[in-house]
């Protein structure tokens, strides 16, 4: 059975763009492959972090795994600082790593742009990123559109790994494909629908948490941008507003976008929104229920370390061949 990993850093809580363009899918995903869902909290050290505040998101993360349907009994679910591997499997990623393609890098020009002292780690994170794929000989990577530069650093790790180190003939490190969700692969905010949906927008109109209690998504949903022409159509270069709320409805709803525009053909966007709104809510609300009761129970705790004894046999195998074949083991 092949294999699947994807990670979430525990910055602050999810949005709607975060499930729909990557979580939803771990919950079919699960059934088909070998899966390893981590809380990358390493990565989120890359910035000032609380600590208090750290633990506390990355346990409710994980709680947030399960509660959207993740099955512990078919996917491994972990926390990433309780593998010793991927930092240890990040320092041989780095040294194999020209610096130009970490300096090229789009996410790290956008963020060192933006703050005043940069600090290492934001430079070489994306080997710790590449470091959590190859530890579990992963085949499949379901994440959203702007992480592709990230996989494409992955692929070309894998590929120069195993072209210099490949033992009589045999690759040692399998080589990840990306996969994208067929619709909603990208949902853009709902205050500037040029920029994709972030729990780091300033405007908090812009987002929906997936903790939003359901006065105010309907209140934010009722808020989004669209336009004046009052015409529902998925036209994302005209259209750019109407075309993302389409696109959450769409993937909210299990309804084609041509479904919805003939459904609301002849309704306003008041309607529209109103009943976006709550189509949310009610995939939401059982969601932040069952968070709720995990958050309090012990079996979350009891879940994160049957991950952690898991995770941490199969990364040490992958780096235990990759010391072999570098030579220092």
């Amino acid at each position: 059975m092949k294999r699947i990993f994807s990670g979430v850093q525990p910055s602050g809580m999810p949005t709607i763009g975060n499930y729909v363009g990557a979580m939803k899918q771990f919950i079919d995903l699960q059934n088909d492959f070998e899966a390893y869902y981590c809380v990358v909290n390493q990565h989120a050290i890359t910035v000032s972090q609380d600590p208090e505040l750290l633990r506390e998101r990355t346990r409710q993360l994980a709680a947030l795994y399960l509660a959207m349907g993740i099955d512990p009994n078919k996917a491994t679910i972990f926390v990433q600082s309780q593998v010793p591997a991927h930092a240890q499997a990040a320092w041989l990623v780095q040294c194999l790593t020209p610096l130009g393609e970490l300096e090229r890098m789009t996410q790290f020009k956008d963020k060192a742009k933006k703050q005043e002292s940069v600090m290492a780690g934001l430079l070489t994170y994306p080997p710790l990123m590449v470091a959590d794929i190859i530890l579990y000989q992963t085949d499949l990577v379901p994440v959203g559109d702007d992480q592709k530069q990230h996989l494409e650093l992955t692929r070309n790790f894998v590929e120069r790994f195993n072209h210099r180190f490949a033992q009589e003939g045999e690759d040692i490190l399998t080589l990840p494909e990306h996969f994208t969700p067929k619709s909603g692969g990208r949902i853009m905010s709902l205050q500037d629908p040029s920029s994709k949906m972030s729990k780091s927008d300033t405007n908090k109109k812009g987002y929906i948490a997936m903790l939003d209690d359901p006065k105010t998504i309907i209140k934010k949903v009722k808020s989004a941008v669209t336009d004046s022409s009052g015409v529902i159509s998925y036209d994302p270069e005209n259209k750019p507003g109407v075309s993302n709320l389409l696109a959450i409805y769409s993937a909210f709803s299990n309804k084609s976008i041509a479904d919805l525009e003939t459904e609301y053909a002849d309704s306003g966007y008041g309607q529209f929104k109103q009943d976006l709104g709550e189509t949310i809510v009610s995939v939401l609300e059982p969601i932040q229920t069952e968070h709720q009761r995990l958050l309090t129970s012990s079996e979350l705790d009891d879940i994160l370390a049957a991950g952690q004894i898991k995770a941490n046999e199969e990364a040490n195998k992958t780096l235990a061949a990759m010391e072999k074949a570098m030579g220092i083991r």
